[in-house]
């Protein structure tokens, strides 16, 4: 079967990843699109750069995370546009170009799993696989207004994909429909390891580092979800402050990215677009005494959530504090937004926690409205039972 056409740019450039299932299950008549950092035999996996095409040969085999699918009666329809090397937010990518957001055309359709997110989107495939390190399947899903999960650190095991940042790295996946998003939660995830009942913790700090009009378009929906888990709850999580924690996720983030992908860059000296390059060049220089540091706060923030979060209760709170930015917007403005973002993603991400984000809400911008996520987050291990919530707040709140 030929390849569909790619009206938003979200499919990697050139001969099309094309695999017919392998079995027969849950996810017959899927099309599946994978972003380009998982391995497909008989492709080059290009990390969105083409230095690392140029010095990395075909993949001999399928990552298993991408060939469980296929078992299960998926079809691969093309490898997605990833921000070269992952190591982006906005989805933007100077080499294979940035993918289209369908849900807001002038606006960023977030990374860095972009072409995932824009494809499942624009209705190029049911399913998408993602990954998420510091927020590259949530940030997307909600600038794209489609749900999107990063399970449980190590849930899923991540052989035959580019690592960036081990310690956070976890595949995810983007869905329209909450149903799809728990099926194949099913086929990827271990035995659940807990119930959710409750309470919905509000998280303050992410609230309030969320613009007024984000956390308006949010309130309405966790207020229509008291029937799941009663009145949501003020709890203050983030003493250290979502700034601080940035700091202290991107020390983390840059020690493990120069020490997955330093040997390649000392030895290639790849051509990399500026905003990349600046981050790897930060990466370099890290301080060990600022990773130490942060390492520190990281172990105390799990132990806090995870306590909390241990008898079935839930965080809620915004997913990205900002609907996408504008494609037009200067540096300067996309690096505010980076650090806002990952500031609130960190909680998720530095916890090794799971986290649901679901399509509530729009916002009014300068040419119509955006959409925006509200995350729901659980305990580690909870992923299947986060995911059957998710599934009743779409119902609940109409969305699927």
């Amino acid at each position: 079967m030929e390849p569909q056409i790619d009206e938003l740019g979200a499919f990697v450039p050139g001969a099309r990843a094309i695999l017919e299932p392998t079995g027969t299950g849950p996810l017959n008549d899927i099309r599946l699109a994978v972003k380009d950092i998982f391995d497909i035999a008989g492709f080059i996996t290009t990390c969105g750069n083409p230095d690392w095409t140029r010095t990395h040969a075909p993949s001999v085999a399928t990552a298993p995370v991408v060939a469980t699918l296929l078992r299960a009666g998926a079809r691969l329809v093309g490898k997605t546009i990833t921000v070269e090397l992952a190591f982006g937010l906005t989805g933007e990518n100077l080499w294979h170009g940035t993918p289209r957001n369908p849900r807001a055309p002038a606006r960023f359709p977030g990374g860095s799993s972009a072409g995932s997110a824009a494809a499942v989107a624009g209705g190029l495939a049911e399913l998408a696989l993602g990954s998420d390190t510091g927020g590259s399947v949530r940030v997307p899903a909600s600038y794209c207004g489609i749900f999107g999960i990063r399970p449980t650190q190590g849930a899923i095991g991540l052989a035959g994909t580019m690592p960036l940042a081990p310690s956070l790295d976890t595949p995810g996946w983007f869905t329209r429909s909450a149903e799809l998003l728990a099926r194949v939660g099913d086929l990827l995830l271990p035995g659940d390891g807990g119930r959710l009942g409750g309470p919905l913790l509000r998280v303050e700090e992410a609230w309030s580092n969320a613009h007024p009009a984000v956390a308006r378009a949010l309130a309405a929906a966790v207020e229509r979800l008291q029937p799941l888990l009663g009145p949501a709850l003020p709890i203050q999580a983030v003493p250290e402050g979502i700034a601080v924690l940035y700091s202290h996720f991107r020390a983390i983030q840059a020690q493990e990215a120069w020490a997955s992908l330093g040997s390649w860059v000392t030895a290639t000296r790849p051509n990399l677009s500026p905003a990349v390059a600046a981050r790897v060049e930060a990466a370099r220089l890290i301080a060990d005494a600022e990773v130490q540091a942060a390492w520190g706060v990281r172990q105390r923030l799990q132990g806090r959530l995870r306590a909390l979060l241990a008898g079935g209760a839930v965080l809620v709170y915004p997913t990205s504090p900002s609907p996408a930015p504008r494609l037009d917007a200067t540096p300067q403005e996309l690096e505010e937004v980076r650090a806002a973002s990952i500031g609130v993603t960190a909680i998720g991400g530095l916890a090794g926690l799971p986290e649901v984000t679901l399509p509530v809400g729009r916002v009014p911008v300068e040419e119509g409205e955006a959409p925006v996520g509200l995350s729901l987050v659980a305990a580690p291990g909870c992923d299947r039972a986060l995911l059957a919530l998710a599934r009743e707040a779409a119902t609940l709140l109409g969305l699927s």
